[in-house]
């Protein structure tokens, strides 16, 4: 069944992840009229649970969602599942409209659409995403302790990795693939015990679902169990092209974001962005936060537009009476 959409809200929250929810959250228990447009593509769909939240420990990505969801609409914020096509300006608010043809007014808007991670195109990989081949120690690094792990070395930040994974195992191995270490790197790889394998990586070796290898172009297959990626990580801000607003390169080198001040506010009056699709490394938490954050500065902001409003009419109320 299609729920019904007003046709106008203060807020439309474009993505209903961590960022988008909390934000959603916020803007709700200010009294806010709050639509969330959420597209059902999390990120980290692959992943058995979310790690690094305080009391949350664990918890499936969907149950996260589910329980945020329950929590928005517990104070009035509508909820839809659909995909933002175009975003547009009209007069002092926004447009925003659905791919199944829908439209409705906002006032601001919250984009919090995350980012796309986007993987080296070597078999295996994109296939045990988010299981045994990984990015963040922090996100999976306990969960591959003391295993035999690679890390294919796509981009500058192979090294870093290595360094980091290597706090959680003692048979850590850099393949040097097509972003081989220069000589002070490679000292550091060589001071804390991680192997450096020359020669570029052909496939990643699955067997009964797990990664059991991999195979170099020359044929040769080294045993791992776990692979590490350095992905370009890009902001899934496209939408934003209709307000003049597109995502630029990050300064890391490592993707694109959607600018923003530490609010959330972008250089397009309006419209505030939360999460991954500003902060490449944001995890759950920092993204709730984030969101949090957005939704509050939002919600001021609209508190002041208000009140100035109110001072012109009442000005003009009072110049009438005289």
């Amino acid at each position: 069944m299609t729920e019904e959409l007003r046709d106008g809200y203060d807020v439309v929250v474009i993505g209903g992840g961590a960022a988008g929810l909390n934000g959603a959250l916020m803007l709700a228990r200010s009294r806010r009229s709050v639509l969330v447009v959420d597209a059902g593509a999390p990120r980290n769909a692959p992943a058995d649970g979310v790690h690094g939240l305080l009391a949350r420990e664990g918890m499936p990505p969907a149950e996260l969602v589910a329980r945020g969801r329950a929590e928005v609409r517990g104070y009035g914020g509508q909820i839809v599942s659909g995909e933002v096509r175009t975003v547009a300006r009209t007069g002092d608010g926004f447009t925003v409209t659905l791919a199944d043809g829908r439209a409705v007014t906002a006032l601001r808007l919250l984009v919090a659409t995350g980012l796309a991670d986007e993987l080296p195109e070597i078999p295996g990989v994109r296939e045990r995403w988010g299981r045994d081949v990984l990015h963040c120690p922090y996100c999976h690094g306990w969960e591959v302790r003391d295993k035999a792990i690679g890390i294919i070395a796509t981009g500058p930040n192979a090294v870093h990795q290595a360094l980091l994974f290597r706090q959680l195992s003692a048979d850590v191995t850099v393949f040097a693939h097509t972003a081989p270490p220069g000589p002070e790197q490679a000292e550091q790889l060589a001071a804390r015990g991680i192997a450096l394998v020359p020669g570029t990586v052909a496939e990643v070796v699955v067997a009964d679902d797990r990664i059991t290898g991999v195979r170099l172009s020359d044929g040769t297959v080294l045993a791992r169990e776990a692979i590490v990626v350095g992905p370009r990580m890009v902001a899934r801000g496209g939408l934003l092209a209709g307000v003049g607003l597109v995502p630029r390169e990050h300064p890391s080198g490592m993707g694109e974001t959607v600018p923003a001040d530490p609010f959330g506010r972008t250089e397009v009056p309006g419209v505030w962005v939360a999460g991954n699709v500003t902060d490449l490394a944001a995890q759950v938490g920092a993204a709730a936060a984030a969101g949090a954050m957005a939704g509050a500065q939002i919600n001021a902001d609209l508190v002041t537009a208000e009140t100035e409003a109110a001072v012109e009419l009442h000005r003009a109320g009072a110049a009438a009476a005289r």
